[in-house]
């Protein structure tokens, strides 16, 4: 009896991982199925212990279970491969110098009541530029003698957890938001300066999740149309924020591709930012990246403050001789790809209301 129920529990537990594995390559918007491009880690552990106990276990079939599990676990780490050690790397870091900026990310989860250790984390970090999301009027109030610190701030506090805050110390150019995702949630687009005068854009993003009985269309052309916006500027650039989407999914892969960028994450970890309560279910859903022109001197995860998610602080050059040593060529976009982007583009900008930028 006891091997029957064994028997029975195995060959669900596979068919579940079976699926949740095959799900996400069908390109579907639901966002039921495309949450399930986030727990790939987890989905090859769980995988593997299936194996495992199937191996080891007098039944019917008990070759075709960890046949499927070693496909499964196989092709789950492949995906994530890129966020390993065993992956080459895009960039190699720069060393530090009088012209770097301090860039700092956090999502401080607007419940979250430790007003003070973040302000502690940003004061020991010291960004140049800091980007908050979730913050209400609470949030603001609490962090208002730290932002007064800083020459240029804007302040978007709302009480659905969509909140931002953007501050900066450096020369700007033009700092504004603007809703590129559904629901009306902010972005952060500026125009900024480095210590040595140099130009540069930098671009603030927390569109909304994937959610079950939810699709994600209108989010994931909304972050083309931000990935496309960045990348004609024409000047280094800096892209960052809660994405809500892990790195090895195929929308920050898109909007990777589309703005040509590098990601200092690749071939040296995963950096899971979320969820910082729970070890064992943990995603890279804070992003960072960077134009070619762009050396990063260093990425990392800070400290825990309180919130599900992890502050992650990244430290840049604008240096552009300086990063042609040191960076990689992204991929090009062929002239069918940018026929799609700028037609999703158009359609986008027409919805949102916006005036054509360059």
């Amino acid at each position: 009896m006891m091997l029957t129920v064994l028997t029975l529990l195995l060959w669900l537990l596979a068919l579940i991982l079976i699926a949740v594995t095959l799900l996400p390559m069908l390109g579907t918007k639901s966002g039921i199925i495309r949450m399930m491009d986030f727990p790939r880690l987890q989905i090859a552990f769980a995988a593997a212990a299936v194996l495992v106990v199937a191996a080891v276990t007098p039944m019917p079939g008990r070759v075709l279970i960890p046949l499927a599990m070693l496909a499964v676990c196989g092709y789950q780490l492949w995906r994530i491969l890129p966020y390993t050690i065993l992956a080459r790397t895009e960039l190699k870091l720069a060393p530090n110098a009088e012209d770097a900026v301090r860039i700092l990310s956090v999502n401080v989860l607007m419940e979250n009541d430790r007003h003070a250790d973040l302000a502690g984390i940003i004061a020991d970090f010291d960004p140049h530029i800091l980007l908050l999301m979730e913050t209400d009027e609470a949030w603001v109030s609490a962090l208002e003698p730290l932002l007064a610190r800083y020459e240029t701030v804007i302040r978007e506090p709302r009480d659905d957890h969509y909140g931002m805050i953007f501050a900066t110390r450096l020369p700007v150019d033009e700092a504004r938001v603007m809703h590129l995702t559904v629901g009306e949630t902010p972005s952060i687009f500026a125009q900024l300066n480095d210590p040595q005068g140099r130009c540069f854009r930098f671009v603030g993003l927390h569109p909304k999740p994937p959610l079950p009985g939810d699709g994600t269309e209108d989010r994931d052309a909304q972050i083309l149309y931000a990935a496309r916006f960045a990348r004609k500027a024409n000047v280094p650039l800096v892209a960052t924020g809660d994405f809500n989407d892990v790195a090895w999914s195929d929308t920050s892969q898109t909007f990777k591709h589309v703005g040509r960028y590098l990601d200092p994450r690749i071939g040296r970890g995963l950096y899971a930012s979320f969820d910082a309560t729970k070890p064992y279910l943990r995603f890279p859903i804070d992003q960072f990246y960077v134009s070619r022109e762009v050396a990063v001197v260093s990425l990392k995860r800070l400290s825990f403050f309180g919130s599900d998610h992890f502050p992650m602080a990244a430290t840049v050059r604008f240096d552009a001789k300086l990063a042609e040593t040191l960076n990689e060529a992204p991929r090009p976009i062929s002239n069918e790809e940018e026929a799609l982007i700028e037609e999703s583009v158009d359609r986008t900008r027409d919805e949102l209301g916006h005036v054509k930028m360059n």
